[in-house]
């Protein structure tokens, strides 16, 4: 029952991304260019998944425990160094020349688009090689 629920929610995931347009990355650069033919729809889809998670946090944290664990698993590291301000830097960079960011590029490869397929294969070697570099 866990994993139909995994892929019930990266379907509903994947399905609100198309749905909002959000697979198109000159969309995301319509966004990010707020010199041109800006774009505010992003911003309605950030904030959109912004209300869904507190409503889900809250209805998650009532519980005494998940429902597929046997606890929860809450990051513990909370300072803010370089680690952290420099990858959310490249992050937002990638995403800024790309249009894409991760959950979007793997969606779209199926319809081969071929910048995302070049993008996706990079953002895998990325995550490779900061696993490699930084522990």
């Amino acid at each position: 029952m866990r994993y139909f629920y995994t892929c019930l929610s990266g379907l509903i995931f994947g399905f609100g991304l198309t749905l909002s347009g959000m697979l198109n990355p000159y969309k995301v650069h319509s966004f990010l260019d707020i010199t041109r033919n800006w774009d505010p729809s992003l911003a309605f889809v950030m904030i959109g998944g912004i209300l869904i998670t507190v409503f889900g946090y809250r209805a998650t944290f009532k519980r005494s425990e998940p429902i597929f664990e046997k606890n929860f698993y809450l990051p513990i590291y909370k300072n803010v160094d370089f680690k952290l301000i420099g990858g959310s830097t490249l992050f937002g960079i990638g995403w800024g020349i790309g249009g894409l960011c991760p959950g979007p590029s793997i969606a779209i490869l199926s319809s081969n688009f071929f910048p995302s397929i070049v993008f996706t294969i990079s953002m895998l070697l990325g995550l490779f090689l900061g696993k490699k570099l930084i522990n």
